[in-house]
C-alpha cells in the first residue's frame, strides 16, 4: 500500500490571504451562484450577492484577515428522506455560502490526496458508482459477507473539538481555525430562535462534506490499519469480510472504535452482518452470482414507483404538456443513476409500467364514451376495437393494457413526446 502523505499537508502560515485571493473568490462566487440555492437567514439571494458584495467586500476581507469574522446562524430545513422521517438541513446565508466555498477551495486540494482511496464521497473525482463497482468487486473476490454499518444522525453529531483537533494538525493558520469554529458554532434560527450548535457539521454549507471526511479518515484509516476490504461513501460504509463469525467481530471492534475514538453513534437496528444481496449499498444491491451483478435495491424500486404514482395521479389536475415535463425530468436523473444496473430486464419492466402509467392517465382525461372512442379512432384503432373498448366497465388501470390503448398509444408515441426510456430502443 502507497505510504499515507504527512499529515499536516498545509505548507503556508497565510492560508487565508489564498482564501481571499482575487482569482479564489470569483471562482467561489461561479460556484455559489451556480448551485443557487434558498436563501438565509438574511433574506439575501446568491442574485443578490454580487451587489452586496461591491458594497460590503472590502469590509469583509479585513475581518477575515484579522480572524474576527462572525458567521450568521444557518437557517432551519426539514425535507423528507426516501425511507421515511426528514433529514434537517442548515442553510448559511448566500454571503457565508460564498466565503464557505473559498476557504473549501484552498483546503480541498491539500488535504484531499491524503484521503484513503477507498472513502468516494463528496470527493473531486469520485462518485456513488464507483464506490458500488468496489463493492462488488470485493463480493467477486469471495468476500461474501458484509458488515453494514449505519451511523445515527452522524452530521448531527459530529464532536467540534474532535474535528477541531483533527483540522488543526492540517491547518497552521489560527485565522482560519477560528472561522472554521465560527461556522460549526454559528447557531441555528428554527421557530423564529436561534438555537446554538455544541456539536454536528449542518448539512447544506459548502464546507460541511468536506469536514464530514475528515472526522471519518480516521475511521478509513483504522480500516485500513486492520487489512479490511471496505467501501465508504460519506457516513454509509460496507465492509467485506468472508464469514459471519468475521464479520460480527469486526461489527462489535468497529462501533467500539467510533464510540469511544470519535463519539459517533452506531444505529443498531438499521446496521447489520448479512449477505450483500440482502442489504442495499448507495440504493444498489448485488446478485449471488459467483460474478456478481449490480441491481436496483427494492427499496430503491419502490420509491421509482412511488414516485411515479404520485406524477401520474389522474387525480393530479395537470396537462398532458406539464405531466410530461416533470415525468422526463425525473426519469432522465433517475436514469442517470439507476441506469448503471446490470439487470436490464428490470429497466424494461419499468419502462412498460411507466408507459401503462401514461395510458391509464391519458383514458382517464378522455371522460366520456363518445370523446374516448373518437381519441381511439384518431389512433388508428379499428371501428369494432374502438367501440368495444370505449363502452367497458372497467376502470382505467385495466383498460390501460388493452390492445386497444397500445395500438393507440405505442412506445414511439412516448418517445414522440420527450419521455425517455430507461432502457436504450432497441436496434
Amino acid at each position: 500500500m502507497a505510504k499515507r502523505e504527512p499529515e499536516n499537508p498545509a505548507k503556508f502560515e497565510a492560508l487565508m490571504e489564498e482564501v481571499c485571493e482575487r482569482r479564489n473568490l470569483e471562482e467561489a462566487l461561479k460556484r455559489v451562484r451556480g448551485n443557487k440555492g434558498a436563501p438565509g437567514t438574511d433574506g439575501v439571494t446568491v442574485n443578490d450577492l454580487v451587489e452586496h458584495l461591491k458594497q460590503h467586500w472590502p469590509a469583509i476581507r479585513e475581518r477575515l484577515l484579522k480572524g474576527d469574522y462572525e458567521p450568521q446562524p444557518v437557517k432551519r430545513v426539514e425535507i423528507p428522506k426516501p425511507g421515511g422521517g426528514v433529514r434537517k438541513l442548515g442553510i448559511p446565508t448566500a454571503l457565508d455560502r460564498f466565503i464557505q466555498q473559498a476557504v473549501l477551495q484552498v483546503l480541498q486540494p491539500r488535504w484531499d490526496p491524503t484521503f484513503s482511496p477507498h472513502s468516494y464521497g463528496f470527493r473531486p473525482g469520485r462518485s456513488a458508482h464507483q464506490a458500488v463497482t468496489a463493492a462488488q468487486g470485493f463480493i467477486a473476490e469471495g468476500y461474501r459477507w458484509v458488515v453494514d454499518l449505519d451511523l445515527e444522525k452522524f452530521f448531527d453529531r459530529v464532536n467540534h473539538d474532535i474535528l477541531m483537533g483533527r483540522i488543526a494538525k492540517r491547518v497552521n493558520d489560527p485565522r482560519l481555525l477560528r472561522l472554521i469554529r465560527a461556522f460549526l458554532n454559528a447557531g441555528v434560527l428554527e421557530d423564529g430562535l436561534v438555537n446554538p450548535t455544541d456539536e454536528g457539521t449542518p448539512q447544506g454549507g459548502p464546507l460541511s462534506p468536506l469536514l464530514s471526511n475528515i472526522v471519518l479518515d480516521d475511521l478509513d484509516q483504522e480500516l485500513i490499519r486492520r487489512g479490511l476490504r471496505y467501501a465508504r461513501y460519506a457516513d454509509d460504509c460496507n465492509i467485506y469480510v468472508n464469514s459471519r463469525r468475521a464479520g460480527e467481530r469486526v461489527m462489535a471492534s468497529v462501533t467500539r472504535f467510533l464510540t469511544t475514538r470519535l463519539k459517533l453513534k452506531v444505529n443498531e437496528t438499521k446496521s447489520a452482518v448479512a449477505r450483500p444481496w440482502e442489504r442495499k449499498f448507495l440504493g444498489f444491491s448485488f446478485t449471488n452470482h459467483r460474478k456478481p451483478k449490480r441491481r436496483i435495491a427494492p427499496t430503491a424500486l419502490q420509491r421509482f414507483k412511488e414516485k411515479i404514482r404520485e406524477l401520474t395521479r389522474r387525480t393530479r389536475g395537470v396537462s398532458l404538456e406539464q405531466l410530461v415535463t416533470s415525468l422526463s425530468r425525473y426519469l432522465q436523473g433517475w436514469r442517470g443513476y439507476f441506469g448503471a444496473c446490470e439487470t436490464p430486464s428490470v429497466l424494461r419492466d419499468l419502462d412498460s409500467w411507466v408507459h401503462r402509467r401514461l395510458r391509464a392517465f391519458l383514458w382517464k382525461q378522455w371522460r366520456r364514451g363518445g370523446n374516448k372512442f373518437a381519441e381511439l379512432r384518431k389512433g388508428q384503432v379499428s371501428r369494432d376495437l374502438a367501440a368495444q373498448t370505449a363502452g367497458s366497465c372497467h376502470g382505467p388501470w385495466r383498460i390501460s393494457k388493452s390492445p386497444a390503448l397500445h395500438i393507440a398509444f405505442p412506445t414511439d408515441f412516448f418517445m414522440s413526446l420527450g419521455i425517455p426510456r430507461l432502457t436504450p430502443k432497441p436496434a
